[in-house]
């Protein structure tokens, strides 16, 4: 008996033991993946992808001049370096099954952003001298002016002035809207210019040569900048850092099922283990004390998994705020993108009325006021003989009235572009008070005419239309004043109408079309329709065309529409789009809700 039994207990021994080895293989082998490691990777890909939108953002400030040196998009390649560096450093030494698959994905990265650093660099060089020349174009337009104003009687250098200013006014026009057609009309002026400067004084010709090269370094460079921001657009490390992710996915993913199997066999080997120690426990039933001294151990194993499983869901809730704060970041260098582009467009209207401002006061007929009150000073003594029995001072009076008349004329003309400044630049505070609320919930709702919006938003784009010789087609019946949130809705009208003339610069088979039509339906739905005849909308891109970063064009960026949709929605309405396919034109649809037959305050 004491033979059997003794054989029985080594059996069980045994028994025990195996079972205690299998147990702490399985145990170590579920714990083998660090899901911690993961977390960390995740925050590192999505802080890279920040830093990636930083970077572009960074070079739009210094094409359009916010930054009068390249230290930011130092700093970020620096920043993007670091991540990198770090990026490589986890995955070498994390244990993975796909590890050869992770370190060529974090190489795949680094390329990319060397790519796009390559293409940043060469960016700056050709940026600095494009706005070295757009700095000093004016000063060498007045100092031309300067010397041209000795030769006033002399009919080149009067042609020559005029060719002047017009070749200023249009290399400005040209670094705003890139196109051969005004590539082709600087050069045509600059042609028609060379006669009159080989009759114009030696010095005259020098401070001439000087501003024509200068003007050429514009037409060199300012395509070659275009190019490249679409270049680095076009270079986003998002895609390679999205592969990596789903990589690490896999990986995750994989793990997290073969820890979920090692955990089932541990279950399954500890539910045995747990029946041989019953087997034991049953026949140790007379000895308490052993009994005592397992129940203890059993507690304290199981008060020891519980602190573990508090500490790991502590890590875990960690882990995920941090994710969070990450993609707060993102979302914010997406708003500031957005509010770059919008300004932008309006400041295309800004950069015209400006030129036509100061077109019209540097050619103003004030001059021949002048002459003529010097004529009546010469013969202030006779002054009555000399405006009626002279044959030039019988032209005076008449001379002084269309004198006048073009005076007023001159004078309402400035009028009206100063007040169209206005209104642009009160637009521009619009925009940025807008995507500051961005913060809380608050719109500013103010009664407005739909009709004057959109006249508005069509002499912003008017440059563009006329360039484009597009015949507009505005179907505004009188709507009485309805609360709305200008700034948004004006920024929507801005961006439809200006994607409308793009889509018809290429038309040359047909009249190019822009229709507007506003209306309201059912007395609660505020419905205005862009609709254009041009290139038209394939049916894979219509429904990704409000999507941010996508574009069609060679040198877009994405911005526009995306920005202009959440601005519907924003203000409770929908902007959808409609075209039946390429060169069938294209028709966007903004619905608002409003109330009629109440006060508006």
């Amino acid at each position: 008996m004491r033979t059997r039994n003794r054989s029985t207990w080594l059996a069980i021994a045994a028994a025990t033991t195996l079972l205690a080895g299998v147990l702490i293989f399985l145990y170590a082998r579920s714990r083998a993946y660090d899901e911690a490691g993961y977390l960390e990777n995740v925050a590192l890909l999505l802080d890279l992808k920040q830093q990636g939108a930083q970077w572009e953002l960074d070079v739009l400030k210094s094409r359009i001049g916010l930054y009068k040196h390249y230290d930011p998009l130092a700093r970020t390649r620096m920043d993007l370096g670091v991540l990198l560096d770090k990026l490589e450093s986890q995955t070498t030494q994390q244990r993975h099954d796909q590890a050869a698959a992770l370190g060529a994905g974090a190489a795949a990265v680094r390329t990319a952003v060397d790519d796009r650093a390559a293409l940043i660099e060469r960016f700056k060089s050709v940026n600095a001298v494009l706005h070295n020349s757009l700095a000093f174009l004016p000063v060498a337009a007045a100092d031309v002016q300067q010397l041209l104003e000795q030769s006033r009687g002399d009919a080149a250098a009067q042609r020559a002035s005029a060719r002047v200013n017009h070749l200023l006014l249009d290399s400005l026009l040209y670094t705003q809207s890139t196109s051969n057609e005004r590539a082709a009309e600087i050069r045509s002026c600059l042609d028609l210019l060379e006669p009159d400067q080989r009759q114009l004084p030696v010095q005259v010709r020098t401070r001439l040569e000087l501003f024509r090269s200068h003007i050429g370094v514009v037409l060199r460079e300012q395509p070659v900048v275009d190019e490249l921001l679409g270049a680095i657009a076009a270079a986003s490390p998002s895609m390679r850092i999205d592969q990596f992710n789903e990589v690490l996915e896999a990986e995750q993913r994989r793990a997290a099922e073969q820890t979920r199997r090692y955990r089932e066999y541990l279950l399954v080997f500890s539910t045995a283990l747990l029946g041989l120690l019953l087997i034991a426990a049953f026949r140790l039933v007379r000895s308490h004390a052993v009994i005592r001294r397992v129940n203890q151990a059993l507690q304290g194993a199981n008060e020891n998994l519980e602190q573990r499983v508090r500490e790991r869901t502590q890590e875990l809730h960690q882990a995920h705020s941090e994710l969070m704060a990450t993609a707060r970041r993102a979302g914010m260098a997406e708003i500031a993108t957005n509010v770059l582009h919008n300004v932008g467009n309006v400041l295309n209207s800004v950069n015209v009325s400006v030129g036509l401002i100061t077109a019209g006061v540097r050619d103003s007929k004030v001059q021949g006021l002048a002459k003529a009150v010097g004529l009546m000073r010469e013969h202030a003594d006779d002054l009555g003989r000399y405006l009626t029995g002279d044959a030039k001072g019988k032209l005076l009076p008449g001379y002084l009235e269309q004198l006048s008349q073009a005076l007023l004329a001159e004078q309402r003309g400035v009028a009206e572009e100063l007040a169209a400044l206005a209104r642009s630049v009160d637009h521009v505070k619009e925009i940025i008070a807008m995507q500051q609320a961005h913060a809380g919930s608050s719109h500013l709702v103010e009664p407005l005419q739909v009709g004057q919006l959109v006249h508005d938003a069509l002499r912003m784009n008017q440059e563009g239309l006329m360039r484009r010789r597009v015949v507009v087609d505005e179907q505004l019946p009188p709507i009485p004043e309805l609360a709305l949130d200008r700034a948004r809705l004006l920024q929507i009208l801005v961006n439809l109408i200006g994607n409308a003339g793009q889509a018809l610069e290429s038309l040359t088979d047909r009249e190019r079309q822009l229709r507007i039509a506003v209306h309201i339906e059912q007395e609660s739905i505020l419905r205005i329709e862009v609709e254009d005849n041009g290139v038209g909308i394939a049916p894979e891109h219509l429904t990704r065309v409000f999507a941010h970063g996508f574009t069609t064009k060679k040198d877009g960026h994405g911005f526009g529409l995306h920005s202009a949709v959440i601005a519907a929605r924003e203000m409770g309405g929908t902007l959808t789009a409609h075209s039946d396919g390429p060169d069938t034109g294209a028709r966007f649809v903004l619905e608002l809700p409003i109330k009629l037959g109440e006060d508006i305050q």
